[in-house]
C-alpha cells in the first residue's frame, strides 16, 4: 500500500496583527512628531505649501495635509493630519492654541477660513454603544467636518464631528457646534443655534 504523498506546507508570510500594525504606526508617528525639527515643518509648510507655520506649532507632515496658500498656522497649535485628510482652502488662519483633528473622514474648510485662539476642530468620537466596555476597546468614528468660504470662528470655539458650516457665517466666541449650518449663520451657544442671519 502506497504511503500518502508528503504535502509541502508553502512558507508565506503572515499579515501583521492588528495590534503589530498599530505599534508600527505608532513608532513611525513618534519619529516624525520629535525627530523632525520644528524648523523643518516650517520650511516644508512654506516651501511645498506656501503656508506660514510658526515654529512653535505642532504640525504632523503626511500626505493627508493640504494647507492651502496663505495659511497660517499660529504658535502652539496642534495639527494632526496621520489619519486622514485635512484640507484648508487659500488664506486660512489658525490663532494661537488651535487644535485641528480630521480623524478618517476629514476635515475640509473653504478660502478665507479665520480660527481664533484656542478653537477646537474635531472630526473624531469615541464609539459609545456597550455600556459594558470601555470607550477605549469600542474604537473611533468619523463623520467629518466641512467649513465653508469665508467662516469666522471666535475663539475658544468647539466644532465637532459631523459639522457643516455653510459660507460667509460667523461662530460667536465660546460655542460649541454639532449640527450643520446654512450660509451666512450667525450661530452661538452650547449647543449652538443660529441667532441671525447675515444680510
Amino acid at each position: 500500500m502506497n504511503s500518502p504523498p508528503h504535502i509541502l506546507h508553502s512558507h508565506r508570510p503572515m499579515p501583521p496583527s492588528p495590534a503589530a500594525t498599530q505599534v508600527s504606526r505608532n513608532f513611525w508617528l513618534v519619529l516624525r512628531r520629535f525627530l523632525i525639527p520644528s524648523l523643518v515643518v516650517s520650511a516644508y509648510g512654506y516651501v511645498k505649501l506656501g503656508a506660514s507655520i510658526s515654529p512653535r506649532a505642532e504640525v504632523e507632515l503626511s500626505p493627508f495635509l493640504q494647507l492651502g496658500r496663505g495659511t497660517r498656522v499660529s504658535s502652539f497649535s496642534k495639527i494632526k493630519a496621520t489619519d486622514g485628510p485635512l484640507v484648508t482652502g487659500e488664506q486660512c488662519g489658525f490663532g494661537t492654541c488651535c487644535f485641528l483633528d480630521p480623524g478618517t473622514a476629514g476635515i475640509h474648510m473653504g478660502d478665507h477660513v479665520i480660527c481664533g485662539p484656542n478653537v477646537s476642530i474635531i472630526a473624531t468620537n469615541y464609539q459609545y454603544a456597550s455600556a459594558s466596555m470601555l470607550f477605549e476597546q469600542q474604537g473611533h468614528s468619523s463623520k467629518g467636518i466641512r467649513i465653508g468660504r469665508n467662516v469666522w470662528i471666535g475663539a475658544n470655539s468647539v466644532i465637532v464631528d459631523g459639522s457643516s458650516i455653510g459660507d460667509n457665517s460667523i461662530v460667536v466666541a465660546n460655542s460649541l457646534v454639532n449640527r450643520r449650518f446654512p450660509p451666512n449663520s450667525i450661530i452661538q451657544g452650547n449647543p449652538a443655534r443660529m441667532i441671525a442671519q447675515r444680510r
